[in-house]
């Protein structure tokens, strides 16, 4: 393997990324890099070599990596990007802490971020895949997110440079995000607990939390979420055209998709990610063919399949 920069934080060769997904499945990385702070995270890419391919990765709950792994260096942010600091309306989080956490910590403030509640993940990987739920978009509150480009340099993006759509944006995939400040709605705390304590309770009636999943596999055809909002509409969910194809409880190898909830992708214990991934392709195939929907992937899917034996 290539000689990479020596930081301060911790860097390991060949690290094993399938206990590191939600899912559970996919091969190593050829480097995984957990910077000590900011400042260790722009010297090291600074000083990288430009021809290493460079993946952040958030806390893998929306993530299928291949069984071959990935030919780059997976970047994770640790215990120096958690913060969550509150000045007025304005809730800065690092952009390694979980999403829920910050609701938590917002709603204490009488700050209502509640919609991360329910989300699995990362601050990162919300305001990289404008996550959302409950009628409410990460893009809706989002102010500037503090970000470190592959060379090196840090940016600091506003609402007008994320490029906001329906579960994505046009950040680079290589940008790291670190930080990102967010303008909540004030409302009362007792409240923002009791309603996120109702918003658990619901999720985990209709969605299956017990097993190995990465959340959403595709994203709703009607091209938003309507969860929560007065016109709520089941025709255009993914869940419903999945149903309507016949792909509910449908397996291939260890993989299938959830009987509880048809847009959940699970392992049912020995799957691969080649198994999760042709699941996912067959269910996509299967909708086209039924209603002639063509389902967008929601999970993120990278690295190479396993070599040929």
């Amino acid at each position: 393997m290539a000689d990479l920069p020596t930081p301060r934080g911790r860097l390991t060769a060949d690290k094993d990324l399938a206990g590191l997904t939600w899912l559970r499945v996919g091969g190593p990385a050829d480097w995984f890099f957990q910077p000590e702070d900011v400042d260790d995270l722009v010297q090291f890419l600074a000083d990288l070599d430009p021809a290493m391919p460079v993946f952040p990765m958030g806390v893998g709950s929306n993530l299928i990596v291949r069984d071959g792994g990935l030919r780059a260096v997976v970047i994770r942010l640790g215990r120096g990007f958690q913060d969550v600091e509150i000045n007025g309306d304005l809730v800065t989080c690092g952009a390694g802490g979980l999403g829920s956490r910050a609701a938590m910590k917002a709603a204490d403030a009488g700050l209502d971020l509640t919609f991360l509640r329910t989300i699995p993940g990362s601050i990162g990987g919300a305001v990289r895949m404008n996550a959302g739920c409950y009628g409410t978009y990460t893009a809706d509150v989002f102010v500037s997110a503090q970000g470190i480009k592959r060379d090196g340099t840090v940016v600091t993006l506003g609402k007008d440079d994320m490029g906001f759509a329906y579960r994505q944006t046009d950040v680079a995939p290589d940008l790291v995000i670190t930080h990102a400040t967010f303008r909540a709605p004030a409302g009362d705390a007792d409240a923002l607990h009791a309603k996120m304590k109702d918003q658990l309770q619901k999720r985990d009636e209709t969605q299956p939390t017990k097993d190995r999943t990465a959340g959403s596999t595709f994203r709703n055809p009607a091209g938003f979420s309507s969860t929560g909002r007065k016109d709520d509409t089941h025709e255009l969910k993914a869940w419903k055209v999945i149903d309507d194809a016949g792909c509910r409880g449908l397996t291939l190898g260890g993989a299938q998709m959830s009987p509880k909830h048809s847009n959940f992708l699970i392992n049912t214990g020995d799957a691969t990610a080649a198994d999760l991934e042709g699941l996912g392709e067959l269910v996509r195939k299967k909708v086209a063919a039924d209603s002639g929907h063509d389902l967008i992937w929601e999970v993120m899917r990278v690295g190479e399949p396993a070599p040929q034996k």
